[in-house]
């Protein structure tokens, strides 16, 4: 990413389970921090490779 970019971008979001979701479609943090699953096989899906580290439940 451009440092130009850097706090400019948008976060699309559907988790509609956590506190920062706005309305099913945007998250409300100005930042989030993306982590690897842990314990998962390396498979190159991205359901076993990351997950939103920013995550909180409503």
């Amino acid at each position: 990413m451009e440092k130009t970019k850097i706090g400019c971008q948008t976060i699309g979001c559907h988790v509609t389970s956590c506190r920062y979701n706005d309305s099913g479609n945007y998250c409300e943090l100005t930042r989030i921090q993306v982590e690897p699953c842990t314990g998962r096989p390396d498979t190159g899906c991205a359901e076993d490779e990351s997950l939103c580290g920013s995550y909180a439940k409503r």
